[in-house]
C-alpha cells in the first residue's frame, strides 16, 4: 500500500493517499486540475516537496506544492512544473563549455541552486512523496490552495528584501507565503 508521511508541528502520522482524501487535504476532482504533461513533472514536484517541505507536515507540503502550481498557471513564470522548480539564473561552467549551472542561492527553491547533491537521502520518504506528486500531476487528485494564491515563500528566519513589496498571505510551518503586492492572484 502506498503511504506518505504527513503531520503537524505537534505530531506526525502516516497516511495513505486515500486517508489524505478523507482528511480533505487532497480530493478527487480532476475537472479543476491543471493540465500537466507527463514530462518528468511528478519527479520534479516530488523532489521539490522533499527538499523544501518534507519535515513540514501535510500543510507545509501542500503549501509548497501550491506555489509551484500557482506559478505554472501564472503567465509571469514558466508553464511547466520542472521549469518552475528549476527557474533561476545560470552560469556557464569554467570546466566544460556549453554546460550551465544554477547560480547559488538565486533560485526560489533553494535546494535547486545550493551546490549540494539533489539526490534524496531518505528514499522511503521520497517514494511516498513521489506517489502523492504523481497523483496530483496525473490529475488523479487535486488539492486546496491553502496559500491564497501565493507565488513566493521563504523560511521565517530569513528576511529577504523582496518580501517588503509582496503581500503576505499566510504562514505554514517554517514558511511565510506571499503573492504580488497588488493582491491579484493571477
Amino acid at each position: 500500500m502506498d503511504t506518505c508521511r504527513v503531520g503537524t508541528r505537534f505530531y506526525n502520522i502516516l497516511m495513505t493517499p486515500a486517508e489524505l482524501i478523507v482528511a480533505g487535504l487532497i480530493f478527487i476532482s480532476p475537472a479543476n486540475a491543471t493540465e500537466i504533461k507527463p514530462d518528468g513533472s511528478a519527479e520534479c514536484l516530488a523532489l521539490n516537496m522533499y527538499h523544501e517541505a518534507r519535515g513540514q507536515g501535510s500543510a507545509g507540503l501542500l503549501g509548497v506544492t501550491a506555489v509551484v502550481f500557482n506559478r505554472v498557471k501564472d503567465k509571469r513564470f514558466p508553464n511547466t512544473v520542472c521549469e518552475v522548480v528549476e527557474q533561476g539564473p545560470t552560469r556557464e561552467s569554467w570546466k566544460k563549455n556549453g554546460q550551465f549551472f544554477p547560480i547559488r542561492y538565486k533560485c526560489q527553491f533553494s535546494w535547486w541552486c545550493d551546490g549540494r547533491s539533489d539526490y534524496p537521502k531518505d528514499l522511503d520518504t521520497y517514494q511516498r512523496l513521489l506517489t502523492i506528486a504523481r497523483s496530483i500531476v496525473y490529475n488523479k487528485v487535486t488539492f486546496i490552495d491553502i496559500t491564497d494564491g501565493a507565488l513566493f515563500y521563504h523560511a521565517y528566519w530569513v528576511r529577504p528584501a523582496w518580501a517588503k513589496v509582496k503581500r503576505r498571505t499566510t504562514r505554514i510551518g517554517d514558511h511565510i507565503f506571499y503573492r504580488w503586492e497588488s493582491g491579484k492572484k493571477f
